[in-house]
């Protein structure tokens, strides 16, 4: 059975310097990506303009996200076996649970939001890294 490692991606540059990270483990590891990002609401909303119609939903919006991420992490990283998913609730709470279903052996996450004001308010790497259940790398991606 091969192992699965978890990268939380929210579109942000330093995101994505994680999901490479991640993504060059996974190959080393042969270990299945899975590039997840959290909506906190479950809004959809159709909008209409003369003849055209749209619907925006917010899951709908995280997937592609997360998919776009997934789609250039695999161009940058050759051979990675990547999966892309959203999730309903806050950033660390859809990691941590992302997780424990598909019994992960790491959560990888950036370090934005570790120093400062973020350290004393609270950061998604410093919620995942005092909850998960397997292994979390923390990436340095503040350069």
């Amino acid at each position: 059975m091969s192992e699965t490692i978890i990268v939380g991606v929210d579109g942000s540059e330093t995101a994505q310097r994680a999901a490479r990270r991640a993504a060059e483990l996974a190959v080393k590891l042969d270990a299945d990506l899975v590039v997840i990002t959290a909506h906190a609401s479950d809004n959809t909303e159709v909008v209409s303009i003369g003849s055209d119609t749209w619907i925006l939903d917010d899951a709908e919006q995280a997937r592609k996200l997360a998919q776009r991420v997934a789609n250039d992490v695999k161009n940058a990283v050759p051979g990675v076996k990547i999966t892309a998913a959203a999730g309903h609730g806050k950033p660390g709470d859809v990691l941590i649970s992302d997780a424990e279903d598909r019994k992960a052996s790491m959560i990888v996450v950036g370090n934005v939001g570790m120093k400062g004001l973020g350290r004393v308010l609270g950061s998604v790497a410093s919620s995942v890294a005092h909850s998960a259940p397997c292994d979390v790398l923390v990436v340095k991606t503040d350069k």
